[in-house]
């Protein structure tokens, strides 16, 4: 028996799929944790690294980041068992990756404080001393100020790798080497050489830089060229001594002892300037090298609010100059 054309004409059509299930369709949505995610982790290179900047494991971050592709359609990321690199689809999908989050972040700060108020671990490295003097003191008011920041401090005369220690911003002194990081000036790094009054007593105080030669100089770390601005044009100093140390506090402790002279920055020993403990030598012949104190963080782009807080704090704290070269009132 023939059948009705209508009902040929359905057994020819395939089935129509079926509706999808809402637990199905909010697995289609992308979702901006993974999406920034992806971000830091392109530009951090690193996936762990990345992940505990989000408070994931690594084993997390890394199936987040396969859930992110799988839904995509696309390999983002070429991973090595120690580094990761974009692939071609990931440098076109980071452009819109980034859009994306900005838009989402100017959404956010449109209608409150919400998610752009600081929040999270975060975590410091600095050099000890430095850090004692000048920022211990007030991390509590930092704190104060944002309820949702804990910090994690790591005081330590090593420069280490940022990405691969976790952390989210260091401050550093100095002359900053060529790398791929961000950098922020925080502060001035005034410096002068400085001895114990006792000291120029007994071995009489140098007039020129060449003098310098014939005393017993500090050396901190290999810096043993000093280099200055003379009338006659800049000159190097190669100078010696019996103290070569990697802590900036051993040589102020051996210029109150009476010992020799030293480089030092301000931040350093300028309460012993003001009470007459030290006191400075060649002032007319100003340092060739200028250094500052520096912010340093992985990437310009998607910044926590909480390294940029903290970031703020301290330029705020320190001051243009900074406190410790203005005179007491």
């Amino acid at each position: 028996m023939d059948l009705p054309a209508s009902s040929s004409a359905e057994l020819r059509q395939p089935p129509s799929p079926p509706e999808p299930r809402p637990a199905a369709r909010e697995r289609e949505r992308l979702d901006l944790l993974d999406v920034a995610l992806f971000v830091r982790a392109a530009l951090l290179a690193n996936v762990s690294a990345a992940g505990r900047e989000f408070g994931l494991s690594a084993a997390v971050a890394s199936s987040r980041l396969a859930h992110l592709e799988k839904l995509l359609g696309a390999r983002l990321l070429h991973r090595t068992t120690r580094r990761i690199s974009l692939t071609q689809d990931g440098e076109v999908f980071m452009t819109r990756a980034e859009a994306l989050l900005d838009a989402a972040a100017a959404a956010r700060a449109s209608v409150g404080r919400g998610q752009a108020e600081p929040q999270g671990r975060l975590r410091v490295s600095m050099p000890s001393s430095f850090g004692r003097q000048h920022v211990s003191p007030v991390v509590s008011e930092f704190l104060r100020r944002y309820p949702g920041v804990s910090v994690d401090l790591r005081l330590t005369d090593q420069v280490i790798d940022l990405v691969d220690a976790g952390i989210d911003v260091a401050i550093r002194v100095g002359v900053l080497k060529d790398s791929s990081l961000v950098a922020r000036r925080l502060a001035v790094n005034r410096r002068v050489l400085c001895a114990a009054p006792s000291y120029l007593a007994e071995r009489g105080t140098p007039r020129h830089p060449s003098d310098l030669t014939q005393h017993e100089c500090m050396i901190l770390s290999d810096q043993r060229d000093w280099a200055f601005e003379t009338p006659a044009g800049p000159l190097d100093v190669r100078v010696s001594g019996r103290i070569v140390t990697d802590n900036g506090e051993v040589i102020r402790d051996a210029l109150l002892a009476g010992f020799g002279i030293a480089l030092k920055s301000t931040w350093d020993v300028a309460p012993f300037l003001r009470s007459g403990e030290l006191v400075s030598v060649l002032d007319s012949y100003p340092l060739a090298e200028k250094v500052a104190i520096w912010a340093v963080y992985p990437s310009r782009a998607f910044v926590p609010p909480k390294t940029l807080a903290f970031i703020d704090f301290l330029a705020g704290h320190f001051g243009d100059p900074p406190y410790w070269d203005v005179p007491p009132a």
